[in-house]
């Protein structure tokens, strides 16, 4: 005990939480020359030493953890924990917290040791619950007692959902595991939280506490560590538990343990609430009039263990250590993991070896009171207590490269949170014993050495603490939803919605798309911020696409209204085929203004759209000096876009009139043999938009797509709508389809020719399909006619070699086109194509012969005494059958006639080879012509001019 004029100094303030006693106990060390203030946490104590710091600057205070060293050489001020704090020093003052700590199981022997032994010179403090009154009383019977009350008052608030607790909550959990589900928790559904548990390192643990202080998160959640002294702005406390496990068995917190804890809601004069939440249970009701009245059972032992070691021995140590206490408000403490370590060194043979004498012993203790931060194994850490303990015996220090080789495994700020909150306990080890000067060559050096590789893991644990818990997007929208300030929204090119810099989703014309990866509460929350700030967004796009050029807008063959690459709405059905309505996509919370704005602009634009390809259309549709049977006609080309089959409305083509059909003509009508169309609605933008209109108004759910530009010919397509050919602009024949205006000049061509005789495919009807001669004959099949294939020797024409070199000559554009091919030039230009092959059979092939000489010897390329075997080809016959088939469409094709309605020419006989009646060979020398004899052009019966060119021939 210490003396009685000591004794005179004490004085024990006490009192609930949030009565400032810390900070009346610095305002009393301050007021001394020097001064000591030990804490029950490290966490605590570095609090306490920022804020002296700031009050007297760094030079004059010191701050003493068993991990952390800082003193200055004018140090008068020491922050310390409870275990640290040096004795021997001297000062004026000595103060300690938290004393109630003194009935703690664990480290209460330590907080008795200081209220038995730790004096001031002139004053001295203990500074903790009312529970401690009688009991130190007892112990220091001339202490002097100030009560202190609490500004605030706490109230129970009963049990709520977490999702129902409010803003600046502090959730306190008993394990590890159980603040991590909550902050996981409250991660999806309020943003997140900050975490804050007795295991961080300092600087961990203030980034979590700076997180929250500064309103990044609305949630605390922690461990019973924040009910030591430290001061947060937090409104309500609710427990998740109300069990702990003490080290070696679980058991229910008592009433002055939850009170501690809760009375950290309410900050100075703002009143605070506590209560359950989660799987907790509600407190009983004499439970919460203690807690809320700070009533009570005062503490009747202390836990003590004698200080006055025995060094003579390492028996007479253990010996000391476990003597029991003389005072009945005492009890022995329980070994510690001091003492079991001991126990566990003294019982290696080597060890016993090395105790000589209390040096030895001394050094042996000062060993086992490394604390076992790494709560491994007991055998683990003695065994890194025996290695410390023999380079310490051996060579009075720990080797560098020893020290180096154990840091260094530790020092990867990489991996999980539990992963580095592992390798932080390990460090604290090392950081530890850099404390001890006298056990490392170069204190300085393994000091800086181990505090930083802790703060590069502490920075690293806060981060992977953020990531995990925090949602910095939710966190950070819901702040300033809160705080009820304008959102700023940044959108890219690319749609890419931000809000406060945080993204939300996409903004893809007037609709915005939430982030998918939000749910539940998160998306709520990100959708509310993001159209509160999206709301000046939306009147400036609908501003943009209602000045935008025509040209920037488009039509999808789906029927989406494009603006760029943005879908702003689509067609709909209006009442006719030519009028559809538009329907916009807008988001709701844009607002009626900016989809009628949205809606105005594409109904215009798609009227002027429609117009403008269809104007041959319409002007035939406005026309009204159309009447009668022209007017039904039109009536039916309008209907169908300009396309119609002829067989649909042949009785009314075949009763029109020549005035008639001249007033037609006159809008652009073509009165073919299979279909009435218009040649100018076959380009490539009326008959995409033909389609879109015909799928619209037919509701078709899926429209088909329009075939590519430029084809003559298309492959047959399954699955197609009935109806799709025709406003596709085709003509459906077997497994092909060919264009309308292809397929009546192809039967312009076919209509002078012997279809009862037969004959064989031209070079320009080849050439007009873009066929090769097989996939013509599946053709004209479909079109109704007999396709015999047939196989004979065939027949080069080679000219003879000129005597003059010749200008080298380009490929022959009348070759066999590929499939799909638009018309070839030649025949466009009315060139003569007719094939080489179908000159003289006779005519002999050309031989060059070594001198130079060209010969008309057709087995002169065979090798002497062979005879060449001949090419052959394929060729097909193609005839009209007496009896009519029908069209692959269900309708019959109708019959082509010659001018003047005769006969067709060699009807009934057979043709030969060259083409003539009777089949015998042309009399005289054959002459081979670089182009066949020009045929006289059929004249359609339909032009205009046939009379005048009939009236021509027969002048």
């Amino acid at each position: 005990m210490a003396s009685s004029a000591r004794n005179r100094t004490v004085t024990a303030v006490l009192g609930p939480t949030n009565t400032g006693k810390t900070h009346f106990a610095i305002e009393r060390m301050l007021g001394h020359r020097n001064g000591v203030i030990g804490f029950p946490l490290r966490l605590l104590a570095r609090e306490v030493y920022d804020k002296v710091v700031k009050l007297r600057g760094p030079s004059v205070v010191a701050l003493i953890t068993g991990e952390e060293r800082i003193v200055p050489p004018r140090a008068c001020y020491w922050i310390c924990t409870v275990e640290a704090m040096p004795l021997d020093l001297g000062t004026e003052f000595v103060a300690v917290d938290e004393i109630q700590l003194c009935a703690d199981p664990d480290r209460g022997y330590v907080f008795t040791d200081r209220l038995l032994n730790a004096r001031g010179l002139t004053e001295t403090l203990f500074l903790g619950a009312e529970t401690m009154r009688a009991r130190i009383a007892h112990l220091v019977p001339e202490a002097s007692f100030i009560r202190r009350e609490r500004y605030s008052t706490l109230t129970y608030a009963g049990s709520k959902k977490i999702a129902r607790l409010p803003p600046r909550a502090a959730i306190v959990g008993f394990s590890v595991e159980n603040v991590y589900a909550i902050a996981e928790w409250l991660r999806r559904v309020k943003g997140g939280a900050a975490v804050v548990m007795g295991a961080l390192s300092p600087r961990t643990r203030n980034a979590q506490v700076e997180m929250y202080q500064n309103g990044e998160v609305d949630y605390l959640v922690a461990t019973d560590a924040i009910g030591m002294g430290l001061n947060l702005d937090v409104n309500h406390v609710a427990f998740a538990g109300t069990s702990k496990f003490d080290g070696r068995k679980f058991r229910h917190l008592m009433p002055n343990e939850l009170a501690q804890i809760a009375g950290r809601a309410g900050r100075h004069t703002n009143d605070g609430t506590f209560g359950v939440t989660a799987e907790a249970e509600p407190f009983e009701p004499e439970v919460v009039d203690a807690i809320e009245n700070h009533r009570f059972s005062p503490i009747k032992k202390l836990h003590w263990r004698n200080s006055a070691l025995n060094y003579g021995s390492v028996e007479a140590l253990l010996a000391s250590l476990e003597e029991l206490p003389q005072d009945a408000d005492l009890m022995r403490a329980r070994e510690a993991d001091d003492v079991l370590s001991l126990r566990a060194l003294w019982a290696m043979p080597d060890i016993q070896d090395k105790i000589n004498n209390a040096r030895d012993v001394r050094l042996l203790w000062d060993v086992c009171q490394i604390p076992d931060f790494r709560k491994v194994a007991p055998q683990e850490h003695a065994s890194l207590l025996s290695a410390m303990h023999d380079h310490l015996h051996n060579g009075g220090t720990l080797p560098d490269a020893w020290l180096a080789k154990h840091i260094k495994r530790i020092d990867r700020p990489l991996g999980d949170i539990d992963a580095l909150s592992r390798r932080l306990a390990f460090i604290r080890t090392w950081t530890y014993v850099a404390q001890r000067k006298e056990w490392v060559a170069d204190a300085e050096h393994w000091r800086a050495e181990t505090r930083a590789v802790e703060d590069r893991l502490s920075d690293a644990l806060h981060h992977a603490l953020t990531q995990r818990f925090v949602d910095r997007r939710t966190s950070v929208l819901m702040r300033r939803l809160k705080e009820k300030e304008s959102l700023v929204a940044e959108i890219t090119a690319d749609g890419d919605v931000s809000v406060e810099g945080q993204f939300v989703g996409r903004l893809d014309g007037f609709r915005f798309k939430l982030d998918p990866s939000a749910t539940g509460e998160e998306a709520k929350t990100l959708r509310s911020a993001a159209l509160a700030a999206l709301a000046p967004q939306y009147q400036l796009a609908a501003d943009r696409l209602y000045n935008a050029p025509d040209k920037e807008l488009d039509i999808t063959e789906q029927g989406g209204l494009m603006w760029g690459d943005l879908a702003v709405g689509k067609m709909v059905k209006g009442a006719d085929i030519l009028s559809p309505e538009v329907a916009v996509f807008v988001d709701d919370e844009a607002g009626a203004d900016v989809a009628e704005r949205v809606k105005r602009k594409l109904t215009i634009w798609l009227e002027r759209k429609i117009a403008a390809l269809y104007e041959p259309l319409i002007a035939m549709r406005d026309d009204e000096t159309m009447s009668g049977l022209a007017r039904g006609v039109a009536f039916r080309l309008v209907e169908n876009l300009g396309v119609v089959p002829r067989a649909e409305i042949a009785q009314d083509v075949k009763s029109l009139d020549q005035d008639a059909r001249g007033l037609l003509r006159k809008h652009g009508v073509r009165f073919g043999q299979f279909t009435v169309f218009m040649p100018l609605m076959l380009k490539p933008a009326p008959t995409r938009m033909r389609l879109v209109l015909w799928s619209l108004f037919e509701g078709f759910g899926e429209f088909p797509e329009s075939p590519p530009p430029g084809l003559v010919t298309i492959p047959a397509q399954v699955g197609v709508p009935e109806g799709y050919y025709p406003k596709a602009g085709y003509r459906l024949a077997a497994t092909r389809a060919i264009r309308v205006d292809m397929v009546e000049r192809l039967a312009d061509m076919l209509r002078n020719l012997d279809a009862r005789g037969g004959f064989e495919a031209t070079a320009d009807m080849l050439s007009i399909t873009g066929l090769t001669l097989e996939q013509f004959a599946d053709l004209m099949t479909g079109l109704g006619y007999a396709a015999e294939k047939g196989e004979r020797v065939k027949v080069k024409a080679v000219p003879v070699v000129a005597e003059t070199p010749a200008a080298p000559v380009e490929d022959d554009p009348v070759t066999a086109p590929q499939e799909g091919q638009m018309d070839a030039p030649l025949a466009e230009a009315g060139a003569d194509t007719t094939p080489i092959e179908a000159t003289d059979a006779t005519a002999p092939a050309e031989v060059t012969t070594e001198e130079g000489d060209s010969t008309l010897d057709v087995a002169a390329a065979a090798p002497a005494g062979e005879e060449a075997a001949p090419e052959m080809e394929v060729f097909y016959t193609f005839t009209r059958a007496p009896r009519r088939r029908p069209d692959p469409q269900g309708r019959r094709p109708e019959r082509s006639e010659k001018p003047g309605g005769g006969r067709p020419q060699g009807k009934g006989k057979p043709r030969g080879k060259g083409g003539k009646p009777g089949g015998r060979k042309p009399e005289g020398p054959k002459v081979h012509s670089a182009k066949p004899p020009r045929k006289e052009k059929a004249i359609d019966p339909d032009n205009p001019f046939a009379a005048l060119m009939a009236l021509k021939n027969k002048d």
